[in-house]
Protein backbone atom coordinates (compact mmCIF):
# COMPACT_ATOMS: atom_id res chain seq x y z
CA UNK A 1 0.00 0.00 0.00
CA UNK A 2 3.08 2.19 -0.29
CA UNK A 3 1.71 3.88 -3.39
CA UNK A 4 -1.11 5.35 -1.27
CA UNK A 5 1.29 6.76 1.33
CA UNK A 6 -0.18 4.82 4.29
CA UNK A 7 1.76 3.69 7.30
CA UNK A 8 1.48 0.15 8.60
CA UNK A 9 -1.30 0.94 11.07
CA UNK A 10 -3.50 2.65 8.48
CA UNK A 11 -2.76 -0.09 5.97
CA UNK A 12 -4.08 -2.65 8.43
CA UNK A 13 -7.19 -0.53 8.95
CA UNK A 14 -7.79 -0.44 5.18
CA UNK A 15 -7.32 -4.21 4.97
CA UNK A 16 -9.86 -4.73 7.75
CA UNK A 17 -12.41 -2.57 5.97
CA UNK A 18 -11.83 -4.25 2.61
CA UNK A 19 -12.26 -7.65 4.24
CA UNK A 20 -15.49 -6.47 5.82
CA UNK A 21 -16.72 -5.10 2.47
CA UNK A 22 -15.72 -8.31 0.66
CA UNK A 23 -17.57 -10.47 3.19
CA UNK A 24 -20.72 -8.37 2.77
CA UNK A 25 -20.34 -8.53 -1.02
CA UNK A 26 -19.89 -12.31 -1.02
CA UNK A 27 -22.94 -12.69 1.22
CA UNK A 28 -25.07 -10.56 -1.10
CA UNK A 29 -23.87 -12.48 -4.17
CA UNK A 30 -24.85 -15.71 -2.49
CA UNK A 31 -28.29 -14.25 -1.87
CA UNK A 32 -28.63 -13.35 -5.56
CA UNK A 33 -27.45 -16.83 -6.57
CA UNK A 34 -30.07 -18.34 -4.27
CA UNK A 35 -32.73 -16.26 -6.04
CA UNK A 36 -31.81 -17.88 -9.35
CA UNK A 37 -31.60 -21.35 -7.78
CA UNK A 38 -35.00 -20.85 -6.21
CA UNK A 39 -36.43 -19.87 -9.58
CA UNK A 40 -34.92 -22.94 -11.21
CA UNK A 41 -36.21 -25.28 -8.52
CA UNK A 42 -39.69 -23.80 -8.20
CA UNK A 43 -40.63 -22.73 -11.72
CA UNK A 44 -38.46 -24.57 -14.25
CA UNK A 45 -40.15 -27.90 -13.74
CA UNK A 46 -41.78 -28.18 -17.13
CA UNK A 47 -40.14 -28.76 -20.50
CA UNK A 48 -41.92 -26.04 -22.42
CA UNK A 49 -43.00 -22.49 -21.48
CA UNK A 50 -44.89 -19.85 -23.30
CA UNK A 51 -43.47 -16.42 -23.93
CA UNK A 52 -45.74 -14.88 -21.33
CA UNK A 53 -44.65 -17.41 -18.72
CA UNK A 54 -40.97 -16.75 -19.41
CA UNK A 55 -41.58 -13.01 -19.27
CA UNK A 56 -43.42 -13.39 -15.97
CA UNK A 57 -40.58 -15.43 -14.45
CA UNK A 58 -37.96 -12.94 -15.62
CA UNK A 59 -39.96 -9.98 -14.32
CA UNK A 60 -40.30 -11.63 -10.91
CA UNK A 61 -36.58 -12.45 -10.85
CA UNK A 62 -35.76 -8.86 -11.86
CA UNK A 63 -37.77 -7.49 -8.95
CA UNK A 64 -36.06 -9.77 -6.45
CA UNK A 65 -32.52 -9.15 -7.79
CA UNK A 66 -33.14 -5.41 -8.02
CA UNK A 67 -34.30 -5.35 -4.41
CA UNK A 68 -31.22 -7.24 -3.24
CA UNK A 69 -28.82 -5.01 -5.19
CA UNK A 70 -30.55 -1.83 -4.05
CA UNK A 71 -30.46 -3.00 -0.43
CA UNK A 72 -26.74 -3.75 -0.72
CA UNK A 73 -25.98 -0.35 -2.28
CA UNK A 74 -27.95 1.46 0.43
CA UNK A 75 -26.28 -0.56 3.17
CA UNK A 76 -22.84 0.15 1.68
CA UNK A 77 -23.53 3.90 1.58
CA UNK A 78 -24.73 3.88 5.17
CA UNK A 79 -21.75 1.81 6.26
CA UNK A 80 -19.39 4.33 4.63
CA UNK A 81 -21.14 7.14 6.48
CA UNK A 82 -20.57 5.33 9.79
CA UNK A 83 -16.90 4.87 8.89
CA UNK A 84 -16.56 8.58 8.09
CA UNK A 85 -18.32 9.38 11.37
CA UNK A 86 -15.63 7.50 13.31
CA UNK A 87 -12.83 9.26 11.46
CA UNK A 88 -14.37 12.74 11.84
CA UNK A 89 -15.10 12.19 15.54
CA UNK A 90 -11.47 11.26 16.19
CA UNK A 91 -10.24 14.22 14.15
CA UNK A 92 -12.46 16.71 16.00
CA UNK A 93 -10.91 15.66 19.31
CA UNK A 94 -7.67 17.16 17.98
CA UNK A 95 -9.48 20.19 16.50
CA UNK A 96 -8.82 18.97 12.95
CA UNK A 97 -11.05 19.59 9.91
CA UNK A 98 -10.82 16.76 7.40
CA UNK A 99 -11.67 17.38 3.75
CA UNK A 100 -12.53 14.97 0.96
CA UNK A 101 -12.32 15.20 -2.82
CA UNK A 102 -15.41 13.45 -4.21
CA UNK A 103 -13.97 13.50 -7.73
CA UNK A 104 -11.16 11.18 -6.63
CA UNK A 105 -13.75 8.49 -5.88
CA UNK A 106 -14.12 7.94 -9.64
CA UNK A 107 -10.40 8.00 -10.41
CA UNK A 108 -10.01 4.90 -12.57
CA UNK A 109 -6.27 4.64 -11.97
CA UNK A 110 -6.69 4.67 -8.19
CA UNK A 111 -9.60 2.24 -8.41
CA UNK A 112 -7.44 -0.16 -10.40
CA UNK A 113 -4.70 0.14 -7.80
CA UNK A 114 -7.18 -0.71 -5.05
CA UNK A 115 -8.45 -3.69 -7.05
CA UNK A 116 -4.90 -4.90 -7.64
CA UNK A 117 -4.11 -4.47 -3.97
CA UNK A 118 -7.16 -6.50 -3.02
CA UNK A 119 -6.13 -9.32 -5.37
CA UNK A 120 -2.47 -9.50 -4.40
CA UNK A 121 -2.26 -8.42 -0.76
CA UNK A 122 -5.15 -10.56 0.42
CA UNK A 123 -3.52 -13.63 -1.10
CA UNK A 124 0.02 -12.99 0.12
CA UNK A 125 -0.82 -11.51 3.53
CA UNK A 126 -2.16 -14.03 5.99
CA UNK A 127 -1.47 -12.29 9.27
CA UNK A 128 -4.14 -11.49 11.83
CA UNK A 129 -4.53 -7.96 13.14
CA UNK A 130 -4.87 -8.19 16.89
CA UNK A 131 -6.61 -5.31 18.59
CA UNK A 132 -7.10 -5.50 22.34
CA UNK A 133 -9.40 -2.47 22.35
CA UNK A 134 -11.47 -0.44 19.95
CA UNK A 135 -9.41 1.39 17.30
CA UNK A 136 -8.44 4.86 18.32
CA UNK A 137 -6.69 7.64 16.53
CA UNK A 138 -2.94 7.20 17.01
CA UNK A 139 -1.08 10.10 18.64
CA UNK A 140 0.24 12.60 16.16
CA UNK A 141 3.93 13.28 15.86
CA UNK A 142 5.19 16.40 17.54
CA UNK A 143 6.48 17.70 14.23
CA UNK A 144 3.06 17.55 12.55
CA UNK A 145 -0.42 18.78 13.41
CA UNK A 146 0.22 18.36 17.15
CA UNK A 147 2.90 21.02 16.98
CA UNK A 148 0.47 23.39 15.26
CA UNK A 149 -2.13 22.67 17.94
CA UNK A 150 0.41 23.33 20.70
CA UNK A 151 1.39 26.59 19.04
CA UNK A 152 -2.26 27.62 18.72
CA UNK A 153 -2.91 26.76 22.37
CA UNK A 154 0.18 28.72 23.43
CA UNK A 155 -0.94 31.66 21.31
CA UNK A 156 -4.42 31.60 22.85
CA UNK A 157 -2.95 31.38 26.34
CA UNK A 158 -0.64 34.31 25.61
CA UNK A 159 -3.56 36.32 24.25
CA UNK A 160 -5.59 35.41 27.33
CA UNK A 161 -2.75 36.58 29.59
CA UNK A 162 -2.55 39.85 27.66
CA UNK A 163 -6.29 40.38 28.06
CA UNK A 164 -6.04 39.67 31.80
CA UNK A 165 -3.15 42.14 32.12
CA UNK A 166 -5.15 44.72 30.15
CA UNK A 167 -8.11 44.14 32.42
CA UNK A 168 -5.97 44.64 35.50
CA UNK A 169 -4.60 47.86 33.99
CA UNK A 170 -8.12 49.13 33.31
CA UNK A 171 -9.19 48.25 36.83
CA UNK A 172 -6.17 50.13 38.21
CA UNK A 173 -7.00 53.13 36.04
CA UNK A 174 -10.59 53.02 37.22
CA UNK A 175 -9.53 52.94 40.87
CA UNK A 176 -7.09 55.81 40.27
CA UNK A 177 -9.82 57.84 38.58
CA UNK A 178 -12.19 57.16 41.48
CA UNK A 179 -9.50 58.23 43.96
CA UNK A 180 -8.84 61.41 42.02
CA UNK A 181 -12.56 62.14 41.88
CA UNK A 182 -12.86 61.63 45.64
CA UNK A 183 -9.90 63.93 46.29
CA UNK A 184 -11.31 66.58 43.95
CA UNK A 185 -14.72 66.44 45.64
CA UNK A 186 -13.09 66.68 49.06
CA UNK A 187 -10.98 69.66 47.93
CA UNK A 188 -14.07 71.38 46.53
CA UNK A 189 -15.95 70.84 49.81
CA UNK A 190 -12.99 72.19 51.79
CA UNK A 191 -12.80 75.24 49.53
CA UNK A 192 -16.51 75.86 49.90
CA UNK A 193 -16.23 75.40 53.65
CA UNK A 194 -13.36 77.91 53.92
CA UNK A 195 -15.19 80.36 51.70
CA UNK A 196 -18.33 79.94 53.81
CA UNK A 197 -16.42 80.47 57.04
CA UNK A 198 -14.88 83.65 55.63
CA UNK A 199 -18.28 84.93 54.59
CA UNK A 200 -19.75 84.04 57.99
CA UNK A 201 -16.93 85.83 59.80
CA UNK A 202 -17.43 88.94 57.66
CA UNK A 203 -21.18 88.90 58.28
CA UNK A 204 -20.66 88.38 61.99
CA UNK A 205 -18.33 91.36 62.15
CA UNK A 206 -20.77 93.57 60.30
CA UNK A 207 -23.70 92.47 62.49
CA UNK A 208 -21.61 92.94 65.59
CA UNK A 209 -20.65 96.43 64.42
CA UNK A 210 -24.29 97.28 63.73
CA UNK A 211 -25.32 95.92 67.13
CA UNK A 212 -22.67 98.06 68.77
CA UNK A 213 -23.96 101.08 66.85
CA UNK A 214 -27.53 100.36 67.94
CA UNK A 215 -26.40 99.88 71.52
CA UNK A 216 -24.51 103.17 71.41
CA UNK A 217 -27.50 104.94 69.97
CA UNK A 218 -29.71 103.40 72.61
CA UNK A 219 -27.31 104.62 75.33
CA UNK A 220 -27.25 108.04 73.76
CA UNK A 221 -31.02 107.96 73.65
CA UNK A 222 -31.28 107.04 77.30
CA UNK A 223 -28.76 109.68 78.29
CA UNK A 224 -30.64 112.21 76.24
CA UNK A 225 -33.92 111.33 77.99
CA UNK A 226 -32.37 111.93 81.35
CA UNK A 227 -30.51 115.05 80.26
CA UNK A 228 -33.05 116.83 78.15
CA UNK A 229 -36.71 115.83 77.75
CA UNK A 230 -37.07 118.30 74.92
CA UNK A 231 -34.72 116.29 72.67
CA UNK A 232 -36.66 113.03 73.20
CA UNK A 233 -38.47 113.37 69.89
CA UNK A 234 -35.19 113.85 68.03
CA UNK A 235 -33.64 110.87 69.73
CA UNK A 236 -36.61 108.70 68.83
CA UNK A 237 -36.32 109.78 65.25
CA UNK A 238 -32.61 108.99 65.33
CA UNK A 239 -33.37 105.59 66.79
CA UNK A 240 -35.96 104.92 64.10
CA UNK A 241 -33.47 106.04 61.48
CA UNK A 242 -30.86 103.77 63.01
CA UNK A 243 -33.27 100.84 62.88
CA UNK A 244 -34.05 101.61 59.26
CA UNK A 245 -30.36 101.80 58.62
CA UNK A 246 -29.90 98.47 60.33
CA UNK A 247 -32.56 96.91 58.13
CA UNK A 248 -31.01 98.45 55.08
CA UNK A 249 -27.60 97.25 56.04
CA UNK A 250 -28.94 93.75 56.71
CA UNK A 251 -30.59 93.79 53.29
CA UNK A 252 -27.30 94.93 51.77
CA UNK A 253 -25.55 92.13 53.62
CA UNK A 254 -27.99 89.61 52.17
CA UNK A 255 -27.44 91.01 48.67
CA UNK A 256 -23.71 91.05 49.27
CA UNK A 257 -23.85 87.40 50.36
CA UNK A 258 -25.68 86.41 47.18
CA UNK A 259 -23.28 88.46 45.09
CA UNK A 260 -20.34 86.87 46.87
CA UNK A 261 -21.69 83.39 46.13
CA UNK A 262 -22.16 84.36 42.51
CA UNK A 263 -18.62 85.75 42.28
CA UNK A 264 -17.23 82.63 43.93
CA UNK A 265 -18.88 80.43 41.31
CA UNK A 266 -17.27 82.63 38.65
CA UNK A 267 -13.77 82.32 40.11
CA UNK A 268 -11.09 80.38 38.21
CA UNK A 269 -10.58 77.97 41.09
CA UNK A 270 -14.24 77.01 41.14
CA UNK A 271 -14.40 76.60 37.34
CA UNK A 272 -11.20 74.55 37.29
CA UNK A 273 -12.46 72.31 40.06
CA UNK A 274 -15.77 71.84 38.27
CA UNK A 275 -13.99 71.00 34.98
CA UNK A 276 -11.78 68.48 36.79
CA UNK A 277 -14.84 66.78 38.28
CA UNK A 278 -16.58 66.74 34.88
CA UNK A 279 -13.53 65.17 33.19
CA UNK A 280 -13.14 62.56 35.91
CA UNK A 281 -16.80 61.61 35.62
CA UNK A 282 -16.41 61.18 31.84
CA UNK A 283 -13.25 59.08 32.34
CA UNK A 284 -15.03 56.86 34.83
CA UNK A 285 -17.98 56.38 32.43
CA UNK A 286 -15.58 55.48 29.59
CA UNK A 287 -13.62 53.02 31.76
CA UNK A 288 -16.86 51.38 32.91
CA UNK A 289 -17.95 50.95 29.28
CA UNK A 290 -14.60 49.34 28.45
CA UNK A 291 -14.84 47.09 31.48
CA UNK A 292 -18.30 45.97 30.38
CA UNK A 293 -16.90 44.93 27.00
CA UNK A 294 -14.36 42.64 28.72
CA UNK A 295 -16.73 41.38 31.43
CA UNK A 296 -20.29 41.88 30.14
CA UNK A 297 -21.86 39.46 32.71
CA UNK A 298 -20.45 41.24 35.74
Amino acid sequence: MAEFGFNEHHQNEVINYMRFARSKRVLRLKTIDSCFEELKDSRLVEETFTVDEVREMLDGLQVVVRGEVEMELINTAHTNVLLLRQLFSQAEKFYLRLQSDISELENRELLEQVAEFEKTDFKTTDKKIQETSKPKLAPLNEGGVSELLNKEIARLQEENDKLKARLRTLESQAMSALDEKTRAERALKDLQKVQGEQQLATKSKEISSLEDTVAALREDYERSLSANAMSQKDLQENLISAKHELLRVQEQLSLAEKELDKKFQQTAAYRNMKEILTKKNEQIKEIRKRLQRYEPNE
